[in-house]
């Protein structure tokens, strides 16, 4: 019996849905999500080839959050590894930072650098 079919006869089919808020920095004009939508599916990889997303992962835009919403196992810190990529590719890494978000811990919220406390701390 092959893999798949093992997982499919236990039920262990699961389907999970993430979400990336990028409401502050979108607001702010620092990044398009229009390209980060694009990137993770170009970059998403399902059975070892990337851009095949197929019909088990779906990645969707409302105004500035995207869902990736997967029929398969998913996991999560994949979607932030994929993110974090692509906040390095255009520079801004610097200044974000992706944080799971204390109410849902399915959703991914991306925040800046807390630089003022920083600085508050140097010059004391």
């Amino acid at each position: 019996m092959s893999r798949g079919a093992a997982a499919g006869a236990k039920g262990k089919k699961k389907g999970v849905s993430f979400t990336i808020d990028c409401t502050k920095p979108v607001e702010d004009k620092i990044m398009d999500i229009a390209s980060l939508e694009k990137f993770l599916q170009e970059k998403i990889k399902v059975g070892g080839k990337a851009g095949a997303l197929g019909d088990t992962i779906t990645v969707t835009r409302d105004k500035s959050k995207i869902t990736v919403t997967s029929e398969s196992d998913f996991s999560k810190r994949y979607l932030k590894y994929l993110t974090k990529k692509y906040l390095k590719k255009h520079n801004v890494r610097d200044w974000l930072r992706v944080i799971a978000s204390n109410k849902d811990r399915s959703v991914y919220e991306l925040r800046y650098f807390n630089i003022a406390e920083n600085e508050g701390e140097e010059e004391d």
